[in-house]
């Protein structure tokens, strides 16, 4: 983080840390409160953009358009197949989408060239039976509503 570390930004990477799929500002804001960390909503927006401006969450955007983040594996920036559903979330191989976005760049001879690839779909424990319409609860919760939780 480009700002100095806090008590509350720690806990807010510690939590962030421990989420396994990805979650928005709120949902962090709502399991950091069930942590007893006090720690304003606004602390945490300025939290995750200060680490997205230095690398350290992948930021992907929900149907509504929402951001969503998830901390940034050291080896660098992933892609990920996450469910429509309940919003699971898988990386993905995506060195033939790196190699693209190179040459491209090469290409037409633009610089620092950064790309947005979002993958959906819907995750094998929510997808209907055949002989169903739609499909089953989902033991993973939603991402609307309350938040998921990040410690399973």
């Amino acid at each position: 983080m480009t700002s100095r570390t806090t008590r509350q930004r720690s806990a807010i990477l510690r939590i962030l840390t421990g989420c396994q799929d990805f979650v928005s500002a709120q949902e962090l804001h709502t399991l950091l409160t069930a942590a007893d960390v006090p720690v304003g909503l606004t602390t945490v927006y300025r939290a995750l953009r200060d680490l997205e401006a230095t690398g350290g969450v992948d930021v992907v955007r929900d149907e509504a358009g929402e951001r969503l983040y998830r901390p940034r594996p050291t080896d660098g920036h992933r892609h990920y197949l996450i469910c429509r559903y309940c919003g699971r979330s898988r990386p993905v191989d995506s060195e033939i989408v790196e190699r693209w976005a190179d040459r491209v760049g090469a290409d037409t001879g633009f610089a620092a060239v950064e790309h947005t690839v979002e993958l959906t779909g819907i995750c094998g424990d929510c997808q209907p039976a055949t002989d169903e319409g739609e499909p089953p609860p989902c033991r993973w919760e939603p991402l609307r509503g309350r938040a998921r939780s990040c410690a399973s």
